[in-house]
């Protein structure tokens, strides 16, 4: 699979090693550098000392949690818009991450399909156009229509 050397890395903070895994090597498939953090205050230390496309998120960790760990980085102008996927199990994901101002939330267990195209989205949205992962070509709108030259 080709590598998106012009995007940033993803950081997925994670504290199962299995999980950390499985992940990271769902995400290496789809051509994405990836580099791991199994707590909070690892994660901080990472993003703090190089840039990252987005943060994968686990709330429920030892020593800092997700929650600590997005509210210092919103309270950090460096890494603040760092865009924030969180994942998690429970219910009302949605209420609980709503003060954190996330990107995106997704449920435990992972849809590994819709946790692809979400990442796409947002490193595409980042990302500036000469930039961009490869991909499929932009959707057209109803009704649009291609036009030839002859």
């Amino acid at each position: 699979m080709a590598r998106y050397q012009h995007v940033r890395p993803i950081l997925l903070v994670e504290d199962d090693p299995d999980l950390r895994d499985a992940v990271r090597l769902v995400l290496e498939d789809a051509g994405y550098d990836v580099v791991c953090a199994g707590e909070g205050r690892e994660a901080l230390a990472r993003v703090r000392e190089s840039p990252f496309s987005l943060v994968l998120l686990d709330l429920m960790m030892p020593v800092m949690d997700g929650f600590e760990f997005r509210v210092q980085q919103m309270q950090d102008p460096n890494i603040a818009s760092i865009p924030v996927i969180v994942f998690s199990c429970g219910n009302d994901l949605e209420e609980k991450v709503a003060p954190l101002r996330v990107s995106a939330c997704l449920r435990k267990p992972i849809d590994v399909d819709a946790l692809i195209a979400l990442i796409g989205a947002l490193v595409r949205a980042r990302e500036p156009a000469r930039h961009r992962p490869p991909g499929r070509r932009p959707v057209r709108g109803r009704g649009a229509r291609r036009h030839s030259s002859g």
